[in-house]
């Protein structure tokens, strides 16, 4: 393979590794914010041990997602320094403020959050996670927003070889970003309903004795996907006539594009119409009696995030041979470094994350197994591992 294929590889490993730690945690922190504010409101123990049981769950998918992070982010100078270099003043500004964000203001009010359990008011505890949630999803909205403008470059002028920023306010109109931010955000949100349903159901199957406690979540988890996915597919198709005015070629896509759209689409459908179905089922519990939905629900697991990647993987290949599309050809954005050397960061970075993703399934299913605390407990993913 050539320098460009093993770049393209490594990064498309890489970031597909990374977006699955973000979905569920946007996914998650959601839902928390409803399990505290219902305790904030209630006072009911439930709630709090709801809260602390998913919080120590996305404490952990957290902490390992950032160093996922940071590895994709080196990666703009390794590999594609020729992005930095031709667009950089442009594709920067975003990412930047990402950073920001991301590594300060969300890990700032996350690690008050966390270590403010019993220590601080309920409704500026809650207030907290509250801060957590809306920066978590303000990182995905610099992201996206970053990604738009290699969609579909907007805002800038050229300056001699290089493109300069020049109107800020349409890197946040471009219709490559809008479309697109609402199809991520109701994905995330679907992935951590299916996530708390999928936990639930198996604490059922295990004959779980919190009966009370797993039945809240479960119902919770089955109304959040069957009200995220009908967003989700109407955001998703709202895509179409973008992509036909600002990349005609996606629209009359090659088996290669066509495969994964149609996964999408149809995994999108199948979520949709089988947690509508499973609603009348929470009526009178009745979902607990019937094993075969609890087993369903559990290997589900993976089907949000596989339907992610495909989206992911449309997106991505379609604008090839562009990295800045119609401006800057991918084969012109790699760093001048031998196939060798890229080849070996590859198989280490790839060796990292794949690492990195069994410990952070292995501290999850730990948590899992181990159930909800009886008395209160630090949501800190140290105990875990005790």
């Amino acid at each position: 393979m050539s320098a460009v294929d093993l770049a393209r590889l490594q990064f498309a490993l890489t970031t597909s590794f990374h977006f699955l730690f973000v979905l569920l945690t946007l996914g998650l922190v959601t839902l928390l914010v409803v399990m505290q504010t219902r305790f904030a409101i209630t006072g009911a123990p439930v709630h709090e041990r709801m809260t602390r049981f998913f919080g120590r769950i996305y404490v952990i998918n957290y902490a390992l997602g950032i160093v996922t992070g940071v590895v994709v982010e080196f990666q703009f100078g390794l590999n594609w320094s020729g992005l930095a270099t031709y667009a950089g003043d442009v594709f920067g500004a975003p990412l930047a403020l990402e950073t920001l964000v991301a590594f300060f203001l969300e890990s700032t009010f996350l690690g008050l959050w966390i270590f403010g359990w019993g220590r601080l008011n309920r409704w500026v505890h809650l207030s907290l996670l509250c801060l957590t949630a809306l920066t978590a999803f303000a990182s995905a909205f610099w992201i996206m927003a970053a990604n738009g403008f290699l969609q579909h470059p907007v805002g800038h002028r050229v300056d001699g070889d290089v493109l300069r920023l020049d109107d800020f306010g349409a890197l946040l109109t471009n219709p490559t970003f809008t479309s697109a931010l609402g199809h991520v955000v109701f994905a995330a949100v679907t992935t951590g309903g299916v996530f708390v349903t999928a936990v639930s159901a198996l604490h059922f199957l295990r004959r779980t004795h919190e009966v009370d406690f797993f039945r809240r979540s479960l119902r919770m988890g089955v109304v959040t996907t069957a009200l995220a996915t009908p967003p989700l597919l109407g955001f998703g198709f709202a895509q179409f006539p973008v992509l036909a005015e600002f990349q005609p070629h996606k629209t009359e896509a090659a088996p290669l594009l066509g495969l994964p759209l149609g996964f999408m689409i149809l995994i999108g459908t199948g979520l949709t119409a089988i947690s509508w179905l499973t609603l009348p089922l929470l009526i009178r519990d009745a979902v607990i009696r019937l094993r075969f939905p609890l087993y369903l629900m559990v290997i589900g697991i993976p089907v949000p995030f596989a339907a992610a990647l495909f989206g992911w993987m449309f997106r991505e290949i379609g604008r090839q041979p562009w990295l800045v599309y119609g401006l800057l050809r991918t084969e012109d954005a790699v760093s001048h470094v031998d196939a060798s050397q890229i080849l070996l960061s590859l198989i280490v970075f790839t060796s990292l994350f794949v690492l990195l993703a069994c410990v952070d399934w292995a501290l999850i299913a730990r948590a899992v197994r181990r159930g909800p605390d009886v008395e209160p407990a630090p949501v800190s993913p140290l105990v875990v591992t005790l």
